[in-house]
């Protein structure tokens, strides 16, 4: 999982890279740690990595796209029982060292991307047709999705960079986001008629763009309820709710074969506690 937000650092000179002396890196990684459960509970190994100094010093999507096939990269060494730099660096809930061997039980040929905002272009960018040959050898990116993601196609129309035709992917967004609003549907727009793979694509009523992530919600430090629609938005437990239903649905369908979640995806199964509208490009026959 990569992210995008406006905040480096945990002080008010936030939108500083490095962060200034007495300050620390924002977690906005750790955002999605309900998330992150949910799927682990469900037998995938689930990692969400930290892009602040990226976000803070530069706009080149294609930086993000690199930092998730390096990250693959590192995952590849760890489940070839390679070591490599992440080894000895992992820690339970509490903070304590662990070591535990991934050899043999991370498959890295079955591997599913999620981005948010600013990263939800990234990891389109990481998985398009155009750049998959930079995925480090022996990794293959099965499903994609895209968490309220940025478009803005510079030059405008020109797609290329994230058209993804030979994977299947999904966007989720909101009706009263107040960064990108529904922009993230044109992901679609581009591919219909030339996708292979079913995509999909769900519009939640009432959610903004800052409340999947908690660490970007009220009252944490630099939260912000972007909502353009105060009287219909979502509770921030509601909407997160939403993705992780949503997301674990797409997920174990289309990295596990899990055939359950397809009602989901499709919106034959309506979310709990949310009213949403449900889209689903067919691939091209």
């Amino acid at each position: 999982m990569a992210h995008g937000s406006w905040w480096a650092c945990d002080s008010q000179d936030a939108v500083y890279w490095p962060c200034t002396e007495g300050s620390r890196p924002f977690p906005s990684y750790r955002g999605y740690d309900s998330l992150g459960s949910a799927l682990a509970a469900r037998g995938f190994v689930a990692v969400s990595i930290s892009v602040d100094a990226i976000n803070q010093t530069s706009f080149d999507y294609g930086d993000r796209a690199r930092l998730v096939n390096e990250h693959l990269r590192l995952w590849q060494q760890l489940a070839a029982g390679k070591g490599g730099p992440l080894a000895g660096h992992f820690v339970d809930p509490s903070g304590r060292p662990v070591a535990p061997d991934f050899t043999g039980h991370v498959d890295m040929t079955r591997v599913g991307a999620l981005g948010h905002s600013r990263g939800g272009k990234g990891v389109m960018w990481q998985a398009s047709d155009k750049h998959r040959r930079e995925w480090p050898a022996g990794v293959r990116v099965r499903a994609v999705l895209g968490l309220a993601p940025v478009k803005f196609d510079d030059p405008q129309g020109d797609h290329s960079d994230t058209l993804i035709t030979k994977l299947p992917f999904a966007v989720v967004t909101g009706s009263c986001d107040g960064a990108v609003r529904e922009g993230g549907q044109e992901y679609l727009d581009d591919v219909t008629g030339l996708n292979t793979a079913t995509d999909y694509s769900i519009s939640l009523k009432g959610a903004n763009h800052n409340y999947y992530n908690t660490t970007w919600t009220p009252p944490y430090l630099f939260g912000e309820d972007d909502s353009t629609c105060p009287a219909q938005e979502l509770s921030p437990s509601r909407q997160q709710d939403a993705l992780t239903a949503y997301a674990t649905a797409f997920f174990r369908y289309e990295l596990q074969g899990d055939r359950d979640g397809l009602p989901v995806l499709s919106g034959e199964r309506a979310l709990p506690g949310v009213t949403a509208t449900t889209r689903v490009v067919p691939a091209r026959r």
